[in-house]
């Protein structure tokens, strides 16, 4: 099974960090659903804007907590770059 991590932009413009082992699935919860995160239910609608695939869910966690240190503008690089490298 693959997992994810993903970034999103919510409608502040603000950005949100995460893991999924299915970014449809998550994205429909982040803006639909009562299970998706507390952060993103009050800043609907958001947009999937990068995601990063991993064979497991360690390597995906990893990834995430590197990303959720960047600055908001290596953020926004790695999102315009659209892959791992240019972070």
């Amino acid at each position: 099974m693959k997992h994810f991590v993903y970034i999103l932009e919510c409608s502040d413009r603000s950005l949100y960090v995460g893991c999924t082992n299915s970014i449809q699935k998550r994205l429909k919860e982040h803006n639909h659903s009562k299970c998706g995160a507390h952060y993103t239910k009050i800043r609907r609608p958001v947009a999937l804007k990068y995601q990063e695939t991993f064979e497991t869910l360690n390597e995906a966690r990893k990834r995430e907590a590197e990303i959720k240190r960047l600055r908001r503008e290596q953020k926004i690089d790695l999102i315009n770059c659209g892959h791992s490298e240019c972070s």
